[in-house]
């Protein structure tokens, strides 16, 4: 390839750190991530399609240099293995991605490095692990898992092209971990933390995660007792699930419930607060998931301003709200079991009433099982 991906490199390391004196800049500046993503799915007419880097060099640096995360395997399809522009059948979830580089500094700043920390972290595209060798100096600090084969081999294959040797592994990381550590590190979600992370974490180690289906990033570091203190962080972070087979064993609402909620509702209000894009939000969004989990989202907007959305899930309970504007009081419908416009309305008069929600620098409590606390003030949510 002739094309130079250094200043490349260069330029998102500012982007993303603004100074040079910060301790990431030379491993996010000397790191070619294209190494890592010679493929990925990129959004189409069509839906996702695949692109190849090496198809077109100079488009390739500008995407893979960009802040921004690029989907690598969608279900239980390799971007790797796919032909160049081949369209994804609809209904597949992206299952491994290349994490957007600023995120995973925010993850390794919270974990609090230091220079001999043995570190267990998410595998991927294996470009977050050699932006980990890069900044500890010495690869065999770093240890490396992840549940699927292909990308451990892959991600293996293509730290040893430039240089670097950590210790990789096919393994699931809600089960045994192959060592003991002093941070852990994972750019998958889960929800509880695995009581496994805390067998395998040494006093006083700290662990990085997210909560499962919320926005929320959890910090936390071993206690005397074998559990974990920590807490949620002011920094808004979300990733994919953890998953035992090659593709996610989720329960989803049926069409016949989406259905549903497009006709008339067993109640039917008028709600004070305008229509909103629930997964754009982080704080609402990631207290319903903990309050009232599995839940999910749709959201419609027209050029002409009215806006709907629709909320559904798995038990057959759904909401819809329609309003001609962002700013109109909207036409609320419910039906199924539960209320779930409610239920998204009393976090909404809380945030009104309080200004905030609870989420913001909850505390968490782990106890040697993994079950875990959130807690602030009165209030309290147990994963």
């Amino acid at each position: 390839m002739d094309v130079d991906w250094k200043p490349y490199a260069r330029r998102m390391a500012d982007a993303v750190l603004h100074r040079r004196e910060s301790r990431w800049w030379d491993p996010l500046a000397s790191t070619p991530r294209h190494v890592f993503v010679p493929r990925w799915w990129e959004r189409g007419t069509d839906g996702r399609e695949t692109r190849d880097g090496a198809a077109d060099p100079e488009a390739w640096m500008k995407t893979v240099y960009e802040d921004t995360t690029l989907v690598t395997r969608m279900g239980a399809r390799h971007a790797d293995h796919a032909a160049s522009g081949t369209p994804l059948p609809s209904g597949l979830w992206p299952t491994s991605s290349s994490t957007l580089p600023a995120l995973l500094v925010i993850l390794y700043r919270h974990a609090m490095l230091g220079e001999t920390s043995r570190t267990l972290v998410t595998t991927g595209t294996g470009y977050g692990t050699a932006l980990l060798c890069r900044r500890l100096g010495d690869p065999q600090l770093v240890t490396s898992i992840d549940i699927d084969p292909y990308l451990v081999q892959a991600a293996t294959e293509r730290l040893d092209t430039i240089g670097l040797n950590p210790r990789t592994e096919t393994r699931d990381i809600t089960g045994p971990l192959p060592g003991q550590y002093d941070r852990i590190i994972s750019t998958v979600s889960v929800r509880p933390i695995p009581a496994s992370w805390l067998t395998a974490l040494r006093p006083g180690g700290r662990l990085v995660t997210t909560v499962a289906d919320t926005g929320l990033l959890l910090v936390a570091d071993k206690s005397e007792d074998g559990g974990a203190q920590g807490y949620i962080t002011g920094d808004r972070a979300s990733f994919m699930r953890t998953r035992q087979s090659d593709d996610y064993d989720t329960v989803s609402p049926g069409p016949e419930v989406w259905a549903a909620a497009d006709d008339d509702g067993e109640t039917v209000t008028t709600s004070r607060y305008p229509v909103l894009d629930v997964q754009n939000t982080w704080d609402i969004r990631s207290m319903l998931e903990l309050e009232a989990p599995g839940i999910e989202h749709r959201f419609r907007r027209s050029p002409e301003g009215p806006r709907t959305m629709l909320m559904a899930h798995p038990d057959g309970s759904w909401a819809r709200a329609s309003a001609p504007d962002r700013n109109a009081s909207p036409l609320v419908h419910q039906g199924g079991t539960r209320r779930l416009w409610d239920a998204l309305e009393s976090i909404r008069d809380r945030l009104n009433r309080t200004g905030e929600l609870p989420v913001h620098g909850a505390t968490v409590t782990i106890t040697p099982d993994g079950t875990t606390t959130l807690t602030r003030g009165r209030w309290s949510a147990t994963l």
